[in-house]
């Protein structure tokens, strides 16, 4: 547990829904679960387009999905890549939206199949936050 979170539990939810990922092009399968500031988990999976541009990741339609229910504060996420033997991190696309809704401090897991598992923040995926060092600043450019 990590300050009363489980990480474990919320991992888990991410395995299970990777199961469901819409992955016909990559065969890369991913699942995300947040965790919600109210104790709820929300999912999500990679959704692929052929035209591949197009493709949405498991990580930003978790958000999506939360934000559609009304969540806007998250405790933690956790992300699984079961097609994948090492562990895969979220893309830059997703540090960015992450970095809107959560702040430096809240925990990440990821791992692949082989169980290695990362555990780190978001300020550490994304360490040079614009929205967040002008919050800290008077001087905007």
């Amino acid at each position: 547990m990590i300050n009363n979170i489980n990480m474990d539990k919320l991992f888990l939810e991410a395995q299970n829904i990777a199961k469901m990922a819409y992955a016909p092009y990559s065969k890369f399968r991913v699942g995300a679960a947040l965790l919600c500031d109210d104790g709820t988990i929300i999912t999500g999976v990679n959704v692929e387009n052929r035209s591949f541009g197009l493709t949405t990741c498991a990580e930003r339609n978790a958000v999506s999905a939360a934000i559609s229910m009304g969540k806007r504060q998250f405790l933690a996420l956790a992300v699984s890549t079961p097609d994948s033997e090492d562990p895969v991190g979220p893309c830059g696309a997703c540090r960015q939206v992450l970095s809107e809704f959560m702040g430096p401090d809240i925990p990440v897991r990821f791992a692949g199949s082989n169980q290695n598992q990362v555990n780190t923040t978001v300020g550490t995926l994304y360490p040079l936050d614009s929205l967040h060092e002008l919050r800290h600043t008077s001087v905007l450019y």
